[in-house]
């Protein structure tokens, strides 16, 4: 299993290590421009717009990754917010919210300018 995301993000490396540092159970973790991609079936386009939790049979992408990895803890309270996030309404919510982050994560604390998510051009 593991957490692929932006490394070139600040604010993306931040939150890796803060929810590496609460959680007890964390999955490996790598930068996208770290790992080859074909490896995981997904292109520079999916890495750029969302993170990315893969296991052996499954991916799951942005607010699904983050409630994957929820579901993965020991702590009843931990994996059932992960089942609640994967849940409607709250996964529409937790998908706008995720959006919405992602979008704006250079604006954010912690992030930088390098953080912005590329725009076609």
């Amino acid at each position: 299993m593991v957490l692929i995301f932006d490394g070139d993000c600040a604010f993306c490396s931040l939150w890796v290590e803060r929810l590496r540092a609460i959680l007890p159970t964390f999955p490996t973790s790598t930068p996208w421009q770290w790992v080859n991609l074909d490896d995981y079936a997904l292109t520079r386009d999916d890495v750029d717009k969302a993170a990315w939790f893969v296991t052996p049979t499954r991916q799951f992408v942005g607010h699904l990754a983050f409630s994957a990895i929820l579901r993965s803890q020991p702590a009843i309270g931990l994996r059932f917010l992960g089942n609640l996030i994967a849940t409607e309404p709250f996964s529409s919510l937790s998908a706008l919210a995720y959006r919405f982050i992602a979008r704006y994560r250079h604006r954010l604390p912690g992030g930088t300018p390098a953080c912005a998510v590329r725009r076609p051009e």
